[in-house]
This record gives C-alpha cells, structure tokens and sequence, in this order.
C-alpha cells in the first residue's frame, strides 16, 4: 500500500503555503508517479511542493524550481533504485517508476524553457545542453539587477574559470560581497579560491582561503604543503589565522567587501 512522505511538511511560495498532503490529496496524480516508501523523503516533497506551484503559475521561475527539484530527486533516486531488495520488490519498482518520472519532466521542463532569458536557466542550459547561445544571452545580462547575487555571481564564475582567472576572482570576491548576512555561503566559492590562488603561486591568499574554507566546514582540503612553503617564506602562520578569523567573521556578517574593486 502506497503512503505519503512527510505529509505535513509546510512550504511557502508564491504568498501562501501548501503542505504535501494538500498538493496529494487534491492532485495525487502529482505524487502517485515517484516512490512510495521512505528514500529521498526531503527531495520527493520538494518536488511535489514545486510541481504545485509550477501548475497554478508556470512562470520560468517556477520551472527552473522544479527542474532543479527534480534533478536532485533524480539523483537520490537513482541510487535508492540500485539498491537490491530481497522480499520488498515492490519497493525497488516504485523507486524504478519515480527515477524514470523524473527524467521524463527534466525532459519535459528542459524542452518547454529552451526559449527562456530567464539567467538561472539560460546557465541551466548552457551548462547541461551546451548551449553557447544561452550563455551568450546570460552575458548579456551581467549587469542586470537580477545577476547581482551571490549564487549568479558564482554561476558566472563557472563559465569564465576555464579562460579569464582574473575575470574569475573578480566574480567569486562579488559573489562573497553579495551574501547576505547569516546566510550559508556556497563552500566551493573557497576551494575556487584557493585552487586560483596556488595555480597562481599565490601561496599566502591560498592559505588564507584554505583557513576559511576549514572554518567553514570543508574537509577535504590539506593546508600541510602551504604551512611549509610559507613558513620557509619567512611568513607568519599565526599573523594568517588572524587576518582569515576576520575575513570569515565579515563574511559571515555581510560585511564583506571584494579588494579588487569594480
């Protein structure tokens, strides 16, 4: 028997809320198409919650929302799916029948916005499809006030790190200006910038990134070499802790500003 995950999960969107029961109750057809037992329990609401809003008001918001949802469902699912179950078939069926729904609407959302200026998925179509013209339309809007975010910024920075280091920089010190105050900054902005920096032999700014990304949570990342050569340099290790605790600490308060200058 098929039951519903997390059925009192509340979203917002679009000024009101919806819960996961509502949307399945009203609409189950949105819902009876993804599994049914309890893998990817957060990715599935989220999907069902976005797959609400994207009928009631299909803007190319919307749909960027829930082709974003459905990736990481599909994503999810698909390693639930190749798990082998012994006396739950039925399980790995439902897990099967949602992976194959999920392709069929990145398909369908992939098709429908291939038209779209709308920034997050022109990229989304540069980056997945390969789509230059796409990219081209985004870096037309560069300057718009919708580019000027954290997540934009960064987005950019994709694009131009394979050619314009510099052109990088000046995006990644823009998208750590733009994030708002208390809000989670997106770990890879600081493993780009220590990647940049030690291409660069730029040992001292790549250890200090290197110090703010531990802080900030990331793991894998070894500052051992650096330490060396640095302490070898004659520089102090201590003086670099101080100045990275300050630059996370302005961060972190939204208080941030890039040095290179715009």
């Amino acid at each position: 028997m098929a039951f519903i995950i997390a059925p009192f999960l509340l979203i917002q969107g679009c000024g009101d809320e919806v819960s996961v029961r509502d949307v399945c109750d009203n609409t189950p057809g949105m819902c009876s198409d993804l599994n049914t037992d309890g893998h990817c329990n957060v990715e599935r609401s989220q999907v069902i919650v976005a797959r609400h809003y994207e009928k009631a008001q299909p803007t190319d918001e919307n749909k960027y929302t829930l082709l974003d949802n459905f990736e990481q469902y599909s994503r999810c699912i698909y390693r639930a799916a190749g798990i082998e179950h012994i006396k739950l078939k039925d399980k790995k069926t439902s897990r099967v029948n949602g992976y194959l729904t999920s392709l069929a609407e990145i398909k369908r959302l992939s098709n429908e916005t291939v038209n779209s200026t709308y920034p997050k998925l022109l990229y989304y179509h540069w980056s997945r499809n390969g789509s230059e013209e796409a990219m081209e339309k985004l870096l037309q809007q560069e300057q718009q006030a919708a580019m000027q975010t954290s997540e934009m910024q960064f987005l950019l920075a994709t694009y131009f790190i394979k050619f314009d280091l510099e052109k990088t920089l000046d995006l990644l010190y823009l998208a750590l200006q733009l994030n708002p105050a208390g809000e989670t900054v997106n770990t890879e902005i600081y493993t780009s910038l220590v990647n940049i920096f030690y291409k660069q032999k730029n040992y001292k700014h790549a250890y200090i990134w290197g110090l703010i990304a531990q802080e900030s949570g990331v793991k894998k990342i070894d500052l051992a070499p650096l330490e060396n050569l640095l302490q070898g340099e004659g520089k102090s290790l201590d003086a670099l802790q101080d100045l990275a605790d300050k630059t996370y600490d302005e961060i972190n308060n939204g208080e941030f500003i890039s040095p290179r200058g715009f």
